[in-house]
């Protein structure tokens, strides 16, 4: 079922009216994807690592969220710093965000086999309105949706990674600052902020379940000022070190979703992954579904790397 584009002007003039808060887009593969949300992260793989995915979500219904990301880091011949690049293209209906952002990380050993590294995150975000909408008759002579389009809004984060070759434990807030786009007219609308801060929790863990499988289940809690609390949990098999299997499930006030992710090591550069989600909720019987793919590619020349790595 497909949204008309009276229909889909509506939804966006009502959420702008009601204090709208913008965050970061979720994936179902978060737990590969870390570096988008934990300037931490960056480094942590040991070697350069880069990551691309595309996610489709809500297909079949018209103006439902694309996102693209693209990141890369490494650490530096000292092993304590890392640095890290990432962008996103986030698209919902007739808005448009796009971030780059640097990532900074220091590491300190916590322990024989422990690490826990301290990041920062610094960039800008980028917002802009369809052209279609800016010139739809019913919003064309409306001043603020021209007022609030095409903007460029610095912002920075921070972050925890604490980890070992088992087990990690992260805690991030990847955007601190509030973009106010009120304009000095407040009163006038309730469009308060673009951003509003968003804080992640992650954990996992690998078990070995025998010498050819393990098993690593992951989860992801996410709070942001003025949005229901993301709740997402995930359990994956490792079979061989080379094909992981398994699925995830997210619940927030609103929302609730299923999914199941694939994910294998082409070789020992290249991973590919796959993840399908599907919806519990009021949105079901007007979308097939999400789909999510991520693409993997690690360079190693160096010998610094003891283990395979497992987040």
């Amino acid at each position: 079922m497909k949204l008309s584009k009276s229909l889909s002007i509506v939804i966006f003039i009502l959420g702008v009216s009601a204090a709208f808060a913008q965050q970061l887009p979720q994936f179902t593969q978060y737990m590969f994807n870390t570096i988008s949300i934990n300037p931490a992260y960056a480094g942590s793989r040991e070697t350069f690592s880069a990551v691309g995915l595309h996610r489709s979500q809500w297909v079949g219904l018209e103006g439902g969220p694309e996102t693209q990301t693209l990141s890369i880091h490494t650490p530096l011949r000292n092993e304590k710093i890392g640095l890290g690049l990432s962008f996103i293209n986030d698209k919902l209906g007739y808005e448009n965000f796009s971030y780059i952002y640097g990532d900074f990380s220091y590491t300190i050993q916590t322990g024989v086999n422990s690490k826990l590294a301290f990041g920062i995150k610094g960039g800008f975000t980028h917002y802009n309105l369809d052209e279609e909408l800016l010139n739809d008759p019913s919003v064309v002579n409306d001043p603020f949706f021209n007022d609030v389009s095409n903007r460029w809004s610095p912002n920075v984060g921070a972050g925890l990674y604490w980890h070992s070759q088992r087990w990690y434990v992260g805690l991030s807030a990847p955007r601190i600052l509030n973009t106010d786009y009120n304009n000095g007219r407040q009163g006038q609308i309730d469009y308060i902020a673009l951003e509003r801060i968003s804080y992640y929790v992650t954990g996992g863990y690998v078990f070995d379940l025998s010498e050819t499988t393990k098993l690593k289940p992951s989860v992801l809690l996410k709070a942001t000022n003025g949005a229901p609390l993301s709740f997402d949990i995930s359990a994956n098999f490792l079979f061989n070190e080379t094909f992981w299997i398994g699925g995830g499930y997210r619940i927030n006030e609103n929302a609730a979703a299923i999914g199941g992710i694939a994910d294998f090591q082409v070789s020992k550069q290249l991973r590919i992954g796959y993840a399908y989600e599907y919806p519990i909720s009021d949105i079901r019987p007007y979308t097939s579904g999400t789909h999510e793919v991520l693409l993997m590619f690690e360079v190693f020349k160096s010998k610094r790397i003891k283990s395979p790595r497992y987040f």
